[in-house]
């Protein structure tokens, strides 16, 4: 259950942090997930840290850019999604009204990516697979099981990503605020909805499984995180959102997964 070969076109395949401190992010997430990191050399002493979870890749942990520091911005979860053509998909985005702050670039062997704003200003990238197709397992316990998109404009955020991947949106009715659940050929593939607060920033959250969402609470605080939303109950299952001590953001879901 959950591990992947592969992805469709359009799938979130990937998530990576960035952050001010590797090291204690990843002592937080081992603690929180049972991670088991793989150091990679990346260039410039720079090591990409893959996480995994019996061997298997489900995510990264990186440094922080130095123009990402200069600029004050805080540790992130960045997601990837898996496209035939990295050049083509930063295009179709530009063409849409999208900021391609990084033109396709080749990742050694691994894959070619590139990395977009939305026109609403949420980051993602997009991810042509090589030698890599990024997590190797998904939808279990301590690994990648949503993305979700937190957007100032729910219409042209719908607009922008059914243009570009070709998504298309089913309304959750049982929320009490407009949510839509991306459909990827067929398959759920993350959400949508409008900003939480009306000074957040537009921004893709990253959820993780975990058994227990108490316990997964508590483990958050036990390692120096914090609790800022939940748990809660939200029918098909319980969430929470946590941020880890560096100030990344991420989230936890327990309930029923995927396949």
């Amino acid at each position: 259950m959950g591990e992947r070969t592969k992805y469709t076109p359009g799938t979130f395949s990937w998530v990576d942090l960035t952050t001010t401190d590797q090291e204690a992010a990843k002592s937080f997430y081992a603690g929180l997930f049972g991670w088991e990191a793989d150091d990679r050399p990346a260039g410039n002493g720079v090591v990409y840290s893959m996480q995994q979870i019996g061997g298997k890749s489900v995510a990264a942990i990186s440094p922080q850019p130095q123009q990402q520091r200069e600029m004050g911005l805080p540790p992130l979860w960045n997601s990837y999604i898996t496209v035939d053509s990295a050049d083509d998909a930063a295009s179709k985005a530009g063409d849409l009204g999208a900021t391609v702050h990084a033109p396709p670039f080749d990742v050694m062997d691994v894959g070619r990516m590139a990395v977009i704003a939305d026109p609403q200003g949420a980051f993602f990238m997009v991810w042509e697979p090589k030698t890599t197709i990024g997590a190797e397992l998904v939808n279990v316990p301590g690994a990648l099981c949503w993305n979700e998109l937190y957007t100032s404009d729910l219409d042209a955020a719908k607009d922008f990503y059914g243009g570009v991947f070709g998504w298309e949106w089913n309304q959750f009715e049982q929320s009490p605020d407009p949510y839509f659940v991306i459909m990827n050929q067929g398959r759920s593939n993350g959400g949508v909805r409008g900003l939480a607060e009306p000074d957040m920033p537009p921004n893709w959250l990253v959820y993780f499984a975990v058994e227990d969402i108490d316990a997964g609470a508590s483990k958050v605080k036990e390692l120096g995180g914090e609790v800022m939303m939940g748990p809660m109950d939200i029918g098909i299952a319980k969430i929470a959102v946590g941020r880890d001590a560096q100030g990344g953001y991420f989230a936890l879901y327990a309930g029923e997964l995927d396949d």
